[in-house]
């Protein structure tokens, strides 16, 4: 996952040329004759896109009705904002991938059909998803979307250092106490330059938000935005300040390491031994142990000490049927098609093992092919593990709001401000207070 930019009030400013990039591929396959024309656009680059393709083409072989033709749009960020000027016209996809904090966002276009309709008719048991993936995009009794590639964040250590550090590495850190102590004894000195540092979360929002949810903390008002649209923020209370004091107290200790932003900076660092514990997002793990030249560790988020852990958010991102001119009952029917066949347990299965991500469907997971890979992998089995631990509450369900990616850059900004200095419950303050003109914008 990259950082987030998309700012919704300015997408009109995007509009131009935005609708470039596949077009006219889209207008020849929608007039073609035989099978029904579906058009998935995505956000999956090299080798998840690779390994997209080679499922949509034994899907399209499968069968002789259907035709998937799938189109990359770039990152989520630019690829919404494509969608968001062919909403409801002839040109839009039939299908649209779109990252989690976009979920408030579609919904509010009105150019989408939830898929709950196509559950009913068909009489879909969707209890063969993953209930704690699917609920985030579920909202009341309705599903919205499909879940697709999903992760959550994860605390990765080396368990190297820690031997070295006179550390069990089998007892990664629980509480926000254990970490600090821990991340003291990791972190070495040259002089007065540090070699190693003990812990770091890279400036990103999400990692905020899962921190903030773990403790059973609320990112808005109205249940989450769940039980109607959220009014206020209220991620600065007694829990997000919990978050910030920690990244405050470990920083100014000399224990902490600032990543920066760039996810592929600080996984650099953690395997050149930079730093020995961070967060990151379960879909690196496999990818982290073949590229660390130690041996690497998988635990759950740490708590504030005397908090139970309730789990976490899910990241990622889902597919969405369109629904307006051009798009046909026919070919939102054969997008369902589609849709069923990728939740499969064989194609769940490939996906999980190809791409880091969990499988939607937890049938996918007894697979031979999956059972192999875990052996090689037994960190992909762990962050499987740590997911079915997760418990369904408002707080793990995660947050609904069409501003989130402003929310987040606010967050992040907040972050950026504890290295310059300044105080922590402060900046996180000042970040809610940009979260409500924003939500108050948006309502109005």
């Amino acid at each position: 996952m990259k950082k987030l930019l998309i700012i919704v009030s300015s997408l009109c400013l995007l509009l131009l040329g935005a609708c470039s990039n596949g077009s006219s591929d889209e207008a020849k396959a929608k007039q073609s004759s035989g099978k029904t024309q579906v058009i998935f656009w995505h956000a999956m680059s090299g080798d998840l896109e690779k390994t997209l393709n080679q499922i949509v083409k034994k899907y399209n072989a499968s069968q002789d009705k259907v035709e998937v033709k799938p189109i990359f749009q770039g990152t989520y960020e630019e690829a919404l904002t494509k969608f968001n000027t062919v909403a409801g016209t002839k040109d839009a996809p039939t299908i649209m991938q779109t990252f989690e904090v976009g979920t408030k966002y579609m919904m509010n276009t009105h150019k989408i059909q939830p898929i709950q309709k196509f559950i009913d008719q068909d009489h879909y048991d969707t209890s063969v998803w993953e209930k704690n993936i699917a609920n985030y995009y579920k909202v009341g009794d309705k599903q919205y979307s499909m879940p697709f590639n999903s992760s959550s964040p994860v605390l990765v250590y080396n368990k190297d250092a820690f031997k070295k550090a006179g550390l069990d590495p089998n007892k990664p850190p629980k509480t926000y106490s254990e970490l600090k102590e821990t991340a003291r004894k990791l972190t070495q000195k040259e002089g007065k330059r540090t070699t190693q540092y003990g812990f770091s979360i890279l400036n990103y929002g999400w990692f905020f938000e899962e921190l903030l949810a773990n403790q059973g903390g609320l990112y808005v008002n109205k249940g989450n935005g769940r039980d109607g649209n959220a009014t206020k923020a209220t991620f600065a209370g007694e829990k997000g300040q919990r978050v910030f004091n920690l990244i405050h107290d470990m920083y100014k200790e000399g224990t902490f390491y600032n990543a920066g932003q760039n996810w592929d900076d600080m996984r650099a660092a953690f395997q050149s031994g930079k730093m020995s514990m961070f967060l990151d997002s379960s879909a690196g793990i496999r990818a982290l142990v073949d590229n660390s030249p130690f041996e690497v560790g998988v635990a759950d988020l740490p708590v504030p000490d005397g908090v139970k852990n309730q789990g976490v958010v899910m990241g990622g991102a889902s597919l969405w049927m369109s629904k307006g001119e051009g798009i046909s009952t026919k070919e939102q029917k054969a997008a369902w098609d589609f849709m069923k066949y990728l939740s499969t347990p064989k194609v769940q299965a490939k996906w999980h093992v190809e791409s880091g991500y969990f499988a939607t469907n937890p049938k996918a997971y007894n697979d031979p092919m999956v059972q192999r890979e875990w052996k090689k992998y037994p960190q992909l089995k762990k962050t499987v593990d740590l997911l079915h631990q997760t418990k369904s509450t408002k707080a793990t369900q995660g947050a609904l709001i069409s501003v989130f990616p402003q929310s987040r850059q606010n967050v992040v900004t907040a972050m950026e401000s504890i290295y310059q200095g300044m105080d922590p419950v402060e900046v996180l303050k000042q970040a809610q207070e940009g979260t409500n003109f924003a939500l108050e914008s948006a309502n109005r």
